[in-house]
């Protein structure tokens, strides 16, 4: 399903098993944002596409909860074969449409398909409980069951593993789907609903609805949506929670960051070095685990001048060649959106010790800023506290430790933060003290495994169950419980 020039076309939702046009008229073009070439055009559908696919998928219901669910798990199981099979071509789509670093995209295609491995072990996840005797003659017993139709809508930044991250799990929990992927990466989208219906998939089951602020209010709006699943900006985090829990909806919104490395003074240098322009440049910054902000602890200035070498010698380009590690901003509305940050930065006071802006020049034909690192940022400054999202970073100077905690505390975001350093108090200061809900020790990007809750805190997360792990279980299944009493 490779979109090029000459076979662009207008996407479809997928509804009730069938490709379907949206009965709207309005599209939007989706480009290679490192080339501008025109991929596709992506229909921006309306509530009537979304009624549509909420009722099929709640007739699909009626009866995929009854299905036994290691025979839902062996859906997956195919879909796990379909997703390896294909995984270079899954991967060459993201690099097309969203525009990050192939190997990039590989990656992401992986963390994806230990997803899917995660859900197809529903038999054992969906176990309930028991316990005989907790009054004379009487036991009790708890079961799972699924909530019904369950909404999910997913960013451009990982076309692939959000919603991974969702429907899988929600479907074999025996609730049916609808996604709203992101209209900027629709294509991915389509192409995973064809893999689960060669998967087997009963028609209904799951659905894809494109579209923007019509189809995602509808979502929150319908009262047939039983749960949303989401991850996007804190803003739209924050308003999705509100009025699905308004509606009287289960919500897990996964929201923005502002990631800290501290950086101490034992640290191996090198090798800190590396992981932070891999986590802060690799998929040009757009991402939730992305270090955002390095905190410098000590006089370092051997630490800050290898950055910002190593920051020079990155290659910058197309995700499909195999030396690029920077790549494109998805649009150049956001690019534009990240030059007024810059501008910010110098304005508020910040060193600008790297600029990104003078590779624009040579770079015409795609959504390109190199690496953008400033020095001496102080915690009041917009770029120290807002979620820039692109190839931009942030060195705060601190005297200790205490103090670079003290800078997380600060944050209105708790996502992620790492430490490098080789002392263990050190570590065990940082593990509990450090306000975020994943943490890293010597690690670019602390981002879970499937198996455990990806779990920020504060404003980057609204809820109470984040995704995957027993958290997401939790999520997608409501429990029953049974008080028993047979005399003999």
């Amino acid at each position: 399903m490779t979109v090029t020039k000459s076979d662009t076309k207008e996407l479809k939702n997928y509804i009730n098993g069938q490709w379907v046009a949206s009965s709207g008229s309005d599209t939007l073009e989706v480009p290679n944002p490192a080339t501008g070439e025109l991929l596709a055009r992506v229909p921006i559908s309306n509530k009537k596409d979304l009624d549509g696919a909420v009722k099929a998928a709640n007739t699909a219901f009626q009866s995929w909860k009854n299905v036994p669910v290691p025979k839902r798990a062996r859906v997956m199981y195919k879909f796990h074969y379909l997703l390896t099979e294909n995984h270079e071509e899954l991967a060459r789509l993201i690099v097309q449409e969203n525009g990050k670093a192939y190997k990039e995209a590989y990656g992401e295609i992986q963390r994806g398909i230990e997803c899917v491995e995660f859900a197809a072990g529903a038999p054992t996840h969906l176990m309930g409980e028991t316990l005989s005797n907790i009054a004379e003659e009487i036991d009790s017993e708890m079961f799972r069951y699924p909530l019904g139709v369950v909404g999910g809508i997913t960013p451009f930044n990982f076309p692939m593993m959000v919603p991974l991250w969702m429907f899988p799990l929600a479907i074999v929990c025996g609730n049916t789907f609808v996604l709203k992927p992101s209209e900027r990466t629709p294509i991915l989208a389509n192409r995973l609903g064809e893999l689960l219906t060669e998967a087997g998939i009963p028609d209904g089951v799951f659905n894809i609805v494109h579209g923007a602020h019509d189809v995602v209010n509808g979502l929150l709006e319908h009262p047939d949506i039983k749960a949303i699943s989401f991850v996007g900006s804190q803003p739209v985090a924050k308003y999705v929670y509100e009025q699905a829990a308004k509606e009287g909806k289960r919500v897990q919104a996964l929201s923005g960051a502002k990631n800290h490395h501290v950086v101490m003074p034992d640290a191996d240098m090198e090798k800190a070095v590396q992981n932070i322009i891999s986590s802060t440049f690799g998929s040009a910054g757009q991402r939730c685990m992305a270090c955002s902000a390095v905190v410098v602890v000590g006089d370092n200035d051997p630490f800050v001048d290898a950055l910002r070498k190593k920051a020079d010698e990155l290659t910058i380009g197309n995700g499909m060649d195999e030396e690029v590690l920077l790549t494109p901003i998805i649009r150049e509305a956001h690019r534009q959106k990240v030059l007024g940050y810059i501008e910010k930065g110098v304005d508020e006071g910040a060193d600008l010790i790297r600029d990104g802006r003078r590779e624009m020049a040579d770079m015409k034909d795609g959504n390109f800023l190199g690496p953008t690192i400033f020095d001496h940022v102080t915690p009041d400054m917009t770029i120290a506290k807002e979620e820039i999202f692109a190839p931009v970073l942030s060195l705060l100077r601190a005297e200790d430790l205490d103090g670079g905690l003290e800078y997380l505390r600060k944050s209105r975001f708790g996502n992620g933060a790492t430490l490098y350093t080789k002392d263990a108090a050190a570590v065990r200061k940082f593990r509990e003290e450090a306000d975020a809900g994943m943490l890293g020790i010597n690690i670019g990007v602390p981002a879970t495994m499937a198996f455990f809750p990806f779990s920020g805190w504060k404003d980057s997360f609204y809820g109470d169950l984040h995704v995957n792990g027993k958290d997401g279980i939790n999520f997608y299944t409501r429990k029953k419980m049974i008080t028993s009493r047979f005399e003999y």
